[in-house]
């Protein structure tokens, strides 16, 4: 999914339509089509860096050369396609407003990609203190403002950098004790530490479906053109029977798809050195641009990476200018949709029109153009449920505490903890079956997450025996949820390995409806367009993370359950900012499989990759709630 939304928007310059035409604007009130070979040139060069190889590097310089202009660069490993001096994106940069002010585009194609010559390296390492010839995205961000500033005429002197996804984490590690002329820079969706709750890996399980079906990341022997890649084979459009009935260890699916990128993933389920290598959070020190970080509360694949990398600069760079801003989106949804509803929910307004305009642009603006200051606040978020944007001097909001739900008897959520009378019994159990696990959503999809199972209703998952549900009565008032996230459960297994998934979740009034009903197109799969959506007792997912139980004393060294002793599994959930609105219910549910979203787990303590079909047993999970051994949720509970 990051490969196809990143490829196709390029930072929306294959498919802005969607950002130009909002869907609230009538046909009178349209903009006109903004032809860019009309108001800019471009120029395709071949940039030297320190070590001697060159980088594919397109320029899109304004014809109107009476006024000088700053630079903004999108460094990317998806293709800055289309090649050829006179094939032109059919629009440039992150939305019309840039264009129509004036910049110089600047698009590259990082290392070992496409038309760059060198070695491409899965989140290349970063050198804290290079020497001579070394170099990482820094140094070549470095040799390629040098270049930029020297070689391409009426330029201010001034460079912003921002991507989206993999050119998210490319914006990340090139402002790094970052070139002076580099001023402002936005990574988004930033990939930062694969191995924590980003692609890869959410608390040691395996994100299957984010990863199952790339191609895409092959060896290239450069210069060569983009080719699509190749998904593992499919039989049917229902990844779900699909996965389960032609199920196989890793090491065979990594056989068939014959992707390094695949490999380096299920190769290393641990935490260990590589993944150590590649988390560029450890690295977000002496960063003197401003930085405005962006992200998606219903980011299905890097939703940590944004508050990572967020609180890395604030550690590491304390005098940096850092900015946070998180809307109601699915991965990258702010640079291609106006962001007025997601799936079935709606979010009263046009969210991600609001980010272009109205902080995206002045932001940049600002930096490279002297534009007088748009006054941003440090965390600009959104809060989902109540639909309001919400303005902190801090993220999470200053003098937030935690707060914990805990589960009791009887299904119930509550806000007071077991009494004593509860004894260590006190417990709810399920059977978890490997050849019956979970999916993440109610209906058929094909390969790939979907995108809106972060959000999706959660009544089919209620239903199943092997899914404990938790739920408060309704509120008599408001309930905020406002930064981190985490589940504290007292478990056991009969197994010796066992996952566990937790999901928050918002349970609507009966009685509850949007003023439109109906279904619009795009929003939903197509096999459910023709029936209304009932909101009346819609479980809308908040938050839903698992949890791979071999790592809960830690994800560099797994270790086996000892059957049915309980234990405590604490882990993240990330983070949130959602009100439960008055009158609707708060509802937890934990199963221990989500498929294919996640891989299966043989809830036998054995290499996953190199599991056996013997190795995949039934086990009998318990979550206990009693005084001496309670569960529930943590969440940061605002002043």
């Amino acid at each position: 999914m990051r490969l196809i939304l990143v490829a196709l928007l390029a930072l929306c310059g294959g498919s802005r339509a969607l950002c130009q035409t909002p869907a609230s604007l009538s046909a009178s009130q349209t903009p006109a089509p903004y032809v860019v070979r009309d108001h800019y040139t471009k120029t395709e060069y071949h940039v030297k860096m320190r070590d001697g190889i060159t980088l594919f590097t397109t320029v899109y310089a304004p014809k109107d050369t009476s006024r000088t202009y700053p630079f903004l660069v999108t460094r990317t490993c998806y293709s800055v396609a289309p090649y050829g001096p006179d094939a032109y994106r059919p629009a440039i940069g992150p939305s019309r407003s840039f264009e129509e002010s004036g910049y110089i585009f600047v698009y590259q194609d990082v290392r070992g990609r496409f038309e760059s010559e060198g070695e491409w390296q899965e989140m290349t390492p970063h050198i804290d203190h290079p020497t001579g010839t070394q170099h990482d995205e820094s140094t070549d961000m470095y040799d390629t403002t040098e270049w930029l500033l020297k070689n391409i005429p009426h330029n201010n002197g001034r460079v912003g950098i921002l991507g989206i996804s993999y050119p998210g984490f490319y914006t990340s590690a090139s402002i790094i004790d970052g070139h002076p002329a580099i001023k402002a820079a936005s990574p988004q969706a930033p990939v930062t530490d694969l191995h924590d709750n980003d692609d890869a890996y959410h608390n040691g399980a395996f994100m299957l479906e984010a990863n199952d079906f790339y191609g895409f990341f092959r060896p290239q022997k450069n210069p060569v053109l983009p080719a699509k890649p190749t998904p593992l084979p499919e039989v049917d459009a229902d990844a779900y029977a699909n996965d389960l009935a032609t199920w196989e260890p890793l090491s065979k699916a990594r056989a068939l798809i014959n992707n390094p990128y695949f490999d380096d993933q299920s190769n290393h389920p641990n935490r260990d050195a590589y993944w150590d290598a590649r988390d560029i959070s450890r690295h977000l020190h002496n960063i003197h641009a401003a930085v405005l970080t962006v992200g998606g509360w219903f980011d299905a694949e890097d939703l940590n990476g944004p508050h990572s990398t967020f609180e890395s600069i604030a550690r590491q760079s304390p005098e940096t200018s850092n900015r946070l801003v998180i809307g109601p989106w699915f991965h990258g949804a702010w640079a291609a949709v106006n962001g007025e509803r997601f799936g079935d929910i709606e979010f009263g307004s046009t969210t991600a029109e609001y980010f272009r305009e109205k902080i995206q642009f002045p932001f940049f603006e600002h930096y490279l153009k002297d534009v007088p200051d748009p006054g941003l606040a440090v965390a600009t978020v959104f809060e989902t449920g109540s639909n309001q944007w919400k303005t902190y001097s801090a993220w999470p909001p200053a003098g937030s505490k935690p707060k914990m739900l805990y589960f009791a008897a009887g299904g119930k959520l509550m806000f007071t903890p077991p009494p004593p009378a509860d004894g260590a019994s006190a417990y709810d159990a399920y059977v978890s079956d490997p050849a019956h696990p979970v999916p993440e959503v109610s209906y058929p999809h094909s390969a790939g997450p979907p995108r809106e199972y972060m959000i999706a209703d959660q009544r089919f998952a209620a239903a199943r025996p092997d899914v404990l549900v938790y739920e408060t009565d309704p509120l008599t008032e408001d309930v905020t949820f406002a930064g981190p996230l985490r589940a504290k459960l007292h478990a056991s297994t009969s197994g010796t390995d066992s996952d566990f998934v937790v999901k928050l979740i918002d349970v609507y009034p009966q009685d509850f409806s949007y003023p439109d009903m109906q279904p619009k197109p795009g929003d939903r799969p197509k096999d459910v367009l023709d029936s209304p959506v009932i909101m009346g007792g819609y479980e809308q997912l908040v938050r839903g993370e698992p949890m791979r139980g071999k790592f809960r004393h830690g994800f560099y060294k797994p270790e086996p359950f000892t059957p049915n002793q309980p234990e405590l599994l604490d882990f993240s959930l990330v983070q949130v900012n959602h009100t439960f609105l008055k009158g609707h219910r708060i509802m937890v549910q934990v199963q221990s499989s989500w498929f294919p979203l996640v891989d299966l787990n043989p809830q036998t303590f054995v290499d996953i990759s190199n599991a056996k079909p013997e190795d995949f047993k039934p086990a009998t999970e318990r979550i206990y709630h009693s005084a001496a051994e309670p569960s529930g949720i943590e969440f940061q509970a605002l002043p």
